[in-house]
């Protein structure tokens, strides 16, 4: 849920080790915009992960998010926190939430958890 403590500890998604360039973390409202119109410009399929750093759930699917990135390498990925975010991810009601967009336009949508899950919405969409 959105905004909602947890008892878990607290991660901090900016510090990945990927270094592929199909992976971006939106630090800011304006450097979401700025990603979020380049993926409506663009032909490339992408993937929005939705999250936030307390969220138990989110830090249990980010490192499969992020591994994946590596294997779907003709897709875009990104992370976004809804803190770091909160003007630009109002519509997010849950998290991790899990956008998926083709031709620039958004085609799907996955909410919660499931490495599997993911990587079939990731295959189907790539």
């Amino acid at each position: 849920m959105r905004k909602q403590e947890s008892e878990g500890e607290n991660l901090d998604f900016e510090s990945n080790s990927n270094r592929n360039v199909n992976f971006k973390t939106a630090a800011s409202d304006q450097s979401l915009l700025t990603i979020l119109d380049d993926i409506k410009s663009s032909k490339s399929p992408a993937v929005i992960n939705y999250g936030a750093s307390w969220c138990g759930v989110c830090s249990q699917i980010f490192p499969a998010f992020e591994e994946l990135s590596n294997r779907f390498q003709g897709m875009r990925f990104v992370y976004a926190d809804i803190d770091e975010c909160p003007e630009t991810t109002r519509h997010i009601r849950y998290t991790p939430t899990f956008q998926f967009y083709r031709n620039g336009e958004k085609v799907d949508e996955m909410f919660g958890t499931g490495e599997e899950r993911l990587r079939d919405r990731l295959w189907l969409h790539s």
